[in-house]
């Protein structure tokens, strides 16, 4: 298992732990940890399958809020401990090697402002498994389904508490039912494209808990590259790269 110690996009002083035969984080991540919504009043935050822990790290840019990881695989979670332990950040972050469902038996129900999750995108079945256990568990429904993320995303939340997800477009309108079914009203969409004249490849979605329904707001597309294949300056800015 190599292991490589990188900075966490252009920041220097942020430094994050990876296996480069794992599945390390990628741009999804990134997106949603900047997608969120965080404000004054956000004091505590549960990333769910945090992996080695890119979103907790990148929050911590934008809030002092107390934030839990939790991570099924161990490798990962190894690599998340190392990472805030790295960054000495462990008084703002908290790391838990668990299976996701029953979580909040451990960390508490209706206790939280935000929960986020980058989760498995695909169902059992619907893609060929990664032959590497580690991958196929990030990448595919095996521990945990899309209903069992939402279910205990509802439990952990208080009331108008807000539930910050990024996943295919293809799934959209299953997520849809499945946070209503557990009163998470959708309230923010947005659509992300790799190119403008690309096709939508993720959708970042945000609901609160116990809200009014309807008000969705579809917000502007996210365009990743520009048609030169450099960054768009919005991916630059959360990058916090300069262009060239």
């Amino acid at each position: 298992m190599p292991i490589v110690c990188n900075e966490l996009l252009g920041r220097p002083l942020l430094k994050i732990y990876q296996d480069t035969d794992g599945f390390n984080f990628s741009l999804d991540s990134m997106l949603l940890a900047d997608f969120a919504s965080v404000g004054a009043k956000t004091a505590k935050i549960c990333d769910l399958c945090t992996g080695n822990a890119p979103i907790p790290l990148y929050l911590t840019l934008r809030t002092k809020a107390h934030i839990i990881g939790v991570e099924i695989q161990k490798e990962s979670w190894e690599l998340a401990k190392r990472s805030v332990d790295e960054n000495h950040l462990s008084k703002q972050i908290a790391l838990y090697h668990e299976n996701l469902i029953g979580i909040s038996d451990i960390i508490g129900k209706r206790q939280f402002d935000l929960v986020t999750c980058n989760p498995p995108f695909f169902k059992i079945g619907a893609h060929q498994l990664n032959p590497l256990d580690r991958k196929a568990i990030a990448r595919h429904e095996l521990f945990a389904t899309l209903e069992d993320i939402v279910r205990e995303a509802a439990v952990l939340l208080r009331p108008k508490g807000k539930f910050a997800m990024v996943h295919r477009p293809e799934r959209l309108t299953e997520i849809l039912d499945v946070f209503r079914k557990y009163r998470i009203e959708p309230k923010r969409l947005r659509f992300v494209y790799p190119k403008i004249n690309g096709k939508c490849n993720h959708i970042l979605i945000e609901g609160i808990k116990d809200a009014k329904a309807g008000n969705l707001v579809v917000l502007p597309p996210l365009f990743v590259f520009e048609s030169n294949d450099k960054w768009t300056e919005e991916v630059l800015k959360i990058y916090n790269y300069t262009k060239e």
